[in-house]
């Protein structure tokens, strides 16, 4: 059998302050953050520049398929979201939701609400936060239990991902990669388009199965910084079917890196050929590893290459409360 992604893993993305970072994606999106460290570069790395932190918001423990993160400092510059890029996020909420997030976002400082739409016969509620990252919110049905010590109602709250949106220069060189992944275009009637989108949908699992790829040839390229997704995650079991994803991703014609131990997760990296910055990710070893549930995101967490070095990491970083 052919090695396979079953979905999304996570969506890391640029940010600019880290306080208001957490503040937004835990007091208003209601998601736990379920782990705060930094960036896991060699040590020459870490302190060539100050040090960043890297968020990770979820559910209660972290699901894959739950999980977005942001590289948030005050030197990145201000991205700008467009052709070549992931260019929005969209979490699952229950049919019944709509109207709770429409108000709670509407009166969100900072977040930009537009009008809400539909997609494939779903709802949509389309935002951005309070630095420009596009955002969305999709009824369907998922597997993932939703964080309920956070301030939004566990029938209201999110259920990990629906998908991602892609905005490639060439749709159909993404959507080559999406299938040799695994991914299969998804036979909507009477069209599998609607509009500009096209809808892509791993099998295995009943959360962040869905890619839509957008067609738009004029819109502007995108740039990266805050604002902007820095790379799509796909989930895979182990580091065997990674490997063996590798290998097929090789015979293919692409370049994908060998593996980074993320402490977390291990990964691998390529672009597809539009550009946009592809990781496959192993579910284990999890956020749990290395502290316990309820404690999740309480502290800053180091990889082992940096635990003699922890003053030094904490002199270079923004103090942060989590609420």
């Amino acid at each position: 059998m052919s090695p396979t992604v079953s979905g999304i893993h996570h969506v890391t993305a640029y940010a600019h302050d880290p306080q208001e970072n957490v503040d937004f994606y835990t007091s208003v999106l209601g998601l736990r953050l379920v782990k705060q460290t930094v960036l896991f570069n060699n040590p020459s790395e870490v302190f060539r520049g100050p040090t960043m932190y890297h968020f990770y918001y979820a559910d209660g423990t972290g699901t894959p398929g739950s999980v977005i993160t942001f590289k948030p400092h005050h030197s990145i510059q201000h991205g700008q979201v467009g052709r070549g890029q992931a260019t929005a996020t969209a979490f699952t909420i229950p049919e019944g939701a709509v109207e709770y997030w429409v108000d709670r976002l509407d009166t969100a400082d900072r977040a930009t609400l537009y009008p809400v739409t539909d997609r494939f016969g779903r709802t949509v509620i389309r935002f951005q936060d309070h630095d420009g990252q596009p955002l969305e919110l999709i009824t369907g049905t998922s597997d993932i239990e939703p964080w309920t010590g956070g301030p939004v109602p566990a029938e209201h709250a999110l259920r990990g991902f629906h998908g991602v949106t892609i905005h490639p220069d060439n749709a159909q060189l993404t959507a080559d990669v999406l299938e040799l992944m695994g991914y299969e275009q998804v036979d909507y009637q009477p069209t599998p388009q609607d509009g500009d989108w096209t809808r892509f949908r791993a099998e295995g699992v009943e959360h962040g199965q869905f890619i839509d790829l957008y067609n738009e040839p004029n819109m502007h390229k995108g740039r990266w910084g805050y604002g902007t997704v820095h790379h799509v995650a796909f989930r895979v079991d182990d580091d065997d079917q990674q490997q063996a994803l590798r290998r097929r991703l090789r015979d293919a014609g692409h370049a994908p890196t060998s593996m980074k131990d993320r402490n977390y997760f291990h990964s691998i990296y390529f672009r597809e050929p539009n550009g946009v910055n592809f990781e496959i990710a192993t579910d284990p070893p999890g956020f749990l590893h290395d502290e316990p549930e309820d404690a999740l995101g309480e502290k800053l967490m180091l990889p082992p290459f940096l635990q003699d070095r922890r003053a030094e990491v904490e002199a270079q970083r923004d103090d942060i409360t989590v609420p």
